[in-house]
């Protein structure tokens, strides 16, 4: 059953109305849409653990710190909706810029710390953007749950720390990151490669791979870092962002490996920016 797409917040906020007073569970996914199987698996997730599911789809403006990266971005809602209904969702919301941005908004929410590294360093203002719409998309739903997947494990670490910061009553969940066959991680983002770089992505995280098995071998990760960014250029890969090592807790750079690691990737591609983690 197809969901209703909600535009405004007083129609959000009477559908949920309903859910809060009788003191259910309510799950929300926030999307910026082009929803693939990643996705669906948060979907999947929050219809398992709560009573009542909102998705939300909206290209927050504020995250993007590219003009025409905002530009060239996925619009897909027709194709999202027809793919969400057989989760049988509560409803979609799809605000309308004005709902979530009015004239004279004029809030930011910031975390520190965090959002310093790798993602945050190359793209100044980003995670404010995403604390902000985040915050705004908790509220507005009235989540108890939200649902974010790990391959966007920095992401995950900023929205857990701003709904604790602000003592939101959400509980944020972090889901598994779902690859495609050849091991590339599922991102919107990928609609927009080329058939040939299409191809060539997966090196990203076969890289990755190969790292972690040197470590395994307790070879240095200077030497392993050097010698994957190094075979990422000469396969096509215009530039390599960052390829860390970093503690999974509070992403400060790892010494070892004998507190749980995570290895963060970000790398362009024929124009495309592609990002990956994975546990180590």
């Amino acid at each position: 059953m197809t969901a209703p797409i909600l535009r405004r917040l007083d129609d959000l906020r009477a559908t949920t109305a309903p859910w809060q007073r009788a003191g259910t569970r309510i799950g929300v996914v926030p999307t910026m849409g082009a929803l693939h199987d990643g996705h669906l698996s948060l979907v999947a997730a929050a219809k398992a653990a709560c009573e009542h599911v909102v998705v939300t789809i909206f290209v927050n403006p504020k995250q993007f710190n590219n003009a025409k990266d905002l530009e060239n971005y996925p619009r897909t809602e027709e194709s999202d909706a027809r793919k969400l209904a057989r989760f049988d969702v509560d409803a979609l919301w799809v605000p309308d810029g004005d709902q979530m941005y009015p004239e004279s908004f004029a809030t930011n929410v910031s975390v520190a710390g965090l959002t310093d590294v790798m993602e945050g360093a190359h793209r100044p203002g980003h995670f404010d953007g995403v604390a902000t719409v985040v915050a705004k998309l908790f509220t507005q739903t009235s989540a108890t749950d939200a649902f974010f997947g790990e391959k966007d494990f920095q992401q995950l670490l900023v929205v857990r720390r701003m709904a604790a910061d602000l003592d939101l009553p959400v509980t944020v969940h972090g889901c598994p990151t779902i690859r495609d066959i050849d091991g590339l991680a599922l991102s919107s983002r990928n609609l927009l490669l080329s058939d040939r770089a299409r191809t060539v992505a997966p090196r990203l995280h076969e890289e990755m791979q190969e790292i972690a098995e040197g470590l395994k071998g307790d070879r240095p990760f200077t030497s392993l870092q050097t010698a994957a960014i190094t075979r990422l250029e000469k396969a096509g890969f215009t530039s390599v962002d960052y390829l860390d090592l970093r503690r999974q807790s509070d992403l400060s750079p790892a010494v070892d490996t004998r507190a749980p690691a995570r290895l963060f990737a970000a790398a362009t591609l024929a124009g495309v920016r592609l990002i990956d983690n994975m546990s180590i």
